[in-house]
């Protein structure tokens, strides 16, 4: 039965496009469609109706969508489609035995959902697939990769066999990134009202990392090896089960995203407590999740306060890994609470970073980017750079380069195009920021600008003015404590050994920076830095493709790249003999 119906489409499709012209060099069979006045969207379109003509039978096994988004974004980006919705197949995937040809190009994605339908009906746990035309064939590879998959999601959908594919949750990460991107302006809007960040910055940062973040995952997914083997001994890296996370404020769904989206994509469930400060981002996520339609439990979001819900997801014996982000006083206590359960917990803390300015730097240049790097989000930010490092004989020429900078910076509503500081989260934080101002001042630092009190003009709303500190010694409060607003700390220091001792002078080891020509200097420094990131000639380090973290106090564990996947798996070995 599923032998006529896959003959009778190829031979439909086949008369449908015509007889492609003879192959040469790098002709595109696309081309051939196009050329025939057929538009990729109207083939598109063509190709998911003759799936549904057999009905309900591909309606049961197409439920999933991350697979038909796949396969759009290919479509959109190798042939420029107007609108990759309309190119959302029915069923994606490719056949055991099935040879895929360049005068069946285009019916070569489609006529692999036969093959795969009776692979997974079956309960066959392999497929081949081979191509006798390789070079010209359309898309071979994206066609073999696709439709392994699918069958591979059908049978564990179906029930079919009892391995877990490492990378269908992949699928369902690349379905949240399309979304996300989709609405960007909405999230970057929505997070500005909730945490104050300028509303361009917002759309570009609150909404842009997350995506970007989100959008990384799955290629590093399809690229880590979930399996090695070591002489007779098989390694495996397998999901370590449910995932409780916990996230802060300050960046609320790229936090958020940093946590599911590597959670998820290789396969493990999440139980998400977003900050109770900023938690709507994360309710718009959840409303995204539900519309993509992902089997329940996958996803759950508990909503309250630390002390209630979030020691309850550290304390429960079902939740196997906890991921939190915050303070270091508050990851000190889900530490505790988890290990009753010896529960794993990663866990993305506090900083205090140091940003050196060594004797060759250029300061017109360094000082402007140093200050702008302090307020970013203003200073509500766990890698901001506060503590600005200079030679001492500099320090009156670097204070008044930072004095002047800060000054010009504009504070205002965050709905307020010329704002470029908006005001800080909650009148807790404000009240903070305002006391450890207070305190530089009664230690005996040199306020250069800025001060205690809002700025003029902004009676109402949690504003802060933009604040520079000269002469600060590192052991004062504000060296040593994270402030979470715009509060910059000037420390001189004598020779370059002076500069690296102060930078590491602290609690924290999250992220150091500094400036320098000499290529010498620069290893040399960054080498001696005690902390999990550092940043030469640039204040701005953080990417989706590098493992975020830090030393000491500012955590265990890493975000981001390989490094980030492998916190969310357990690894098992089987060792073989006698064989």
């Amino acid at each position: 039965m599923f032998g006529d119906v896959g003959q009778g489409l190829s031979v439909e499709f086949h008369g449908l496009i015509g007889e492609p012209e003879a192959m040469k060099g790098d002709h595109d069979p696309a081309e051939d469609v196009i050329a025939r006045g057929l538009k990729v969207d109207e083939f598109a379109n063509r190709l998911s109706y003759n799936f549904n003509i057999f009905g309900n039978i591909f309606e049961q096994v197409a439920k999933f969508r991350a697979a038909r988004s796949l396969w759009a974004k290919i479509i959109k980006e190798e042939y420029q489609a107007e609108d990759p919705k309309s190119m959302w197949l029915r069923m994606i995937a490719g056949g055991g035995g099935g040879g895929l040809t360049y005068e069946q190009a285009e019916v070569n994605i489609m006529r692999g959902a036969y093959y795969a339908l009776i692979s997974a009906l079956s309960g066959a746990q392999t497929m081949a697939l081979c191509s006798y035309d390789e070079a010209y064939t359309i898309p071979t590879e994206y066609s073999a990769r696709i439709s392994l998959r699918t069958m591979q999601l059908l049978q564990e959908e179906m029930g079919l066999c009892e391995t877990v594919d490492p990378l269908a949750g992949s699928y369902y990460v690349e379905t949240m990134t399309n979304q996300m991107r989709a609405r960007m302006e909405e999230i970057g809007t929505l997070i500005s009202d909730e945490v104050g960040m300028p509303r361009g910055m917002s759309t570009m940062i609150q909404a842009g990392m997350p995506a970007a973040t989100t959008g990384g995952v799955p290629a590093t997914a399809r690229e880590f090896a979930f399996e090695e083997t070591i002489n007779r001994t098989l390694v495996t890296r397998e999901p370590v089960g449910v995932v409780g996370c916990i996230t802060p404020w300050n960046y609320p769904l790229h936090q958020v995203m940093a946590k599911v989206a590597p959670a998820m994509a290789v396969g493990c469930t999440v139980v998400l407590k977003p900050s109770e400060v900023a938690p709507l981002s994360a309710f718009l996520l959840a409303e995204i999740i539900d519309d993509l339609g992902f089997p329940p439990g996958v996803f759950n979001l508990v909503s309250g306060v630390g002390p209630v819900v979030g020691e309850a997801i550290a304390a429960h014996p079902d939740v196997d890994m906890v991921s939190f982000t915050g303070s270091t006083r508050a990851g000190t206590r889900v530490a505790e609470v988890a290990a009753v359960n010896v529960t794993r917990v990663h866990q993305e803390l506090g900083g205090k970073s140091a940003n050196i300015i060594l004797d060759d730097a250029d300061l017109s240049a360094a000082i402007p980017a140093a200050v702008g790097a302090c307020f970013l989000n203003s200073g509500q930010t766990c890698s901001a750079l506060t503590r600005l490092l200079v030679p001492a004989d500099k320090m009156d020429e670097v204070a008044a380069i930072a004095g002047e900078t800060a000054a010009g910076y504009t504070v205002g509503p965050a709905d307020d195009d010329g704002s470029r500081l908006g005001p800080l989260v909650s009148a807790a934080q404000w009240e903070r920021v305002q006391g450890y101002i207070q305190t530089g001042i009664d230690e005996g630092a040199t306020l250069v600008t800025g001060g205690t009190g809002k700025p003029d003009g902004l009676g109402a709303g949690y504003y802060v003015k933009p604040t520079v500190f000269a002469n600060v010694s590192n052991s004062m409060t504000i060296a040593r404590e994270e402030i979470f607003g715009p509060v910059l700390s000037i420390i001189g220091y004598v020779d370059v050994d002076d500069a690296v001792a102060i930078a590491n002078d602290t609690e924290y080891g999250l992220a150091a920076y500094f400036y320098a020509a000499d290529m010498g200097r620069i290893w040399r420094v960054s080498e001696g830095l005690d902390y999990g990131m550092v940043g030469v000639n640039t204040g701005l380090i953080s990417t989706e493709v590098a493992p975020f973290g830090g030393f000491k106090e500012s955590g265990i564990g890493r975000e981001g790249s390989h490094q980030g996947l492998d916190e969310y798996l357990e690894t098992k070995y089987v060792a073989f003999g006698g064989i």
